[in-house]
């Protein structure tokens, strides 16, 4: 079996989905040591209520309890949506050494407001983009309805 980022982006997605089944925004994690799935969750917020509970911070509390550390070098977040400026500042303090990412979040996303994160953190885009775009189309459009 090949681990590569479209792997685990489908991983993400899984979650995603998981996400959009409890009316929550279809947006999912995954984060990775050494090609391994250390922990995966999807937003929360309605769940917890709680505008914290992205995705993204879920996934970064449970690594760190995973690993028994605060700092997440050596890990790979993949998340279906570009992260917001709030988990990207999470992702800085986190030190996370790379961050995958699906479709980018033209409104909030960390790149569109020009936040910067940590100088050792590499970033990939795009990885499965079209998949998680249709995912969120379908949720907001079944709100609409």
């Amino acid at each position: 079996m090949i681990y590569d980022d479209i792997f685990f982006m489908k991983k993400a997605l899984i979650e995603a989905n998981n996400a959009f089944h409890k009316n929550e925004v279809p947006i999912g994690a995954i984060i990775t040591h050494n090609n391994i799935i250390i922990a995966k969750s999807h937003n929360l917020i309605e769940t917890f209520n709680n505008v914290t509970a992205h995705a993204e911070i879920e996934v970064i509390k449970i690594a760190s309890n995973k690993l028994g550390l605060k700092y997440l070098k050596g890990c790979t977040l993949y998340v279906t949506l570009e992260p917001c400026i709030m988990c990207a500042g999470a992702l800085y303090w986190s030190q996370i050494s790379k961050i995958v990412f699906g479709a980018f979040d033209y409104k909030r996303g960390f790149s569109k407001m020009k936040i910067k994160l940590h100088p050792q953190t590499i970033h990939k885009s795009g990885i499965m983009s079209k998949e998680s775009i249709i995912l969120l189309q379908q949720f907001f459009k079944k709100k609409r309805i």
